[in-house]
């Protein structure tokens, strides 16, 4: 092995050891509560050393944010392929699938959306695919029950319903927000989600 093989083994180990630690102090503590000092410290680093294997802080919360991303999307499809045939009920347990991963994962899942980014910066490229694979799982269903919809209505809708969820959800964990029990919030979604779901099949209207 050369030498440059070896520093690049140990530039790939320390980021997986700092995207470790910061993932394990992301789920206790929140976003807010990472510092790089405790990172260095925790990790037997130079506060210098993450510099040299992530740009910033928030490039590190980003590598923890791609695993949660896969997490996540895990999650959504192994609750939709115990899910049955019918596209509304595929919803519904994709959508409780959700909660409950963000229920479990409060705080890197808040993470998700909460990452710093400067204004006017576009979210990198692989978040967009992530969101983009979450997407498709609900689009899929909706190809199902709204076959006449045109192709771009039925993406706002998808959105739009992946909105709705993760509005619902976000303000149900917040018990005193919402004012909704959390063993009420599945009963919600699928209540929101059937009931969207039950519109009948006809061509949009602009």
């Amino acid at each position: 092995m050369t030498a440059t093989d070896r520093r690049t083994d140990r530039r790939t180990a320390l980021r997986e050891r700092l995207t470790d630690i910061a993932a394990a102090r992301m789920a206790a503590d929140g976003l807010g509560a990472l510092r790089a000092r405790d990172l260095a410290d925790e990790a037997g680093c130079a506060l210098g050393a993450i510099y040299n294997v992530f740009d910033d802080l928030p490039a590190l919360v980003l590598a923890v944010n791609a695993r949660t991303f896969a997490r996540l999307g895990a999650q959504v499809a192994a609750a939709l392929a115990k899910a049955p045939a019918d596209p509304v009920e595929q919803l519904v347990i994709m959508a409780q699938a959700y909660h409950g991963f963000a229920s479990a994962n409060r705080h890197l899942w808040r993470a998700l959306f909460d990452v710093p980014r400067p204004a006017g910066q576009p979210a990198p490229d692989w978040y967009l695919a992530d969101m983009a694979r979450l997407f498709a799982y609900i689009a899929d269903p909706l190809s199902a029950l709204y076959p006449r919809m045109p192709m771009a209505d039925r993406a706002l809708l998808t959105r739009a319903l992946f909105s709705s969820v993760h509005g619902i959800v976000l303000l149900g964990l917040d018990e005193a927000s919402a004012g909704v029990p959390a063993a009420e919030i599945d009963r919600m979604i699928a209540l929101v989600l059937r009931q969207i779901a039950s519109a009948p099949d006809q061509p949009s209207v602009t």
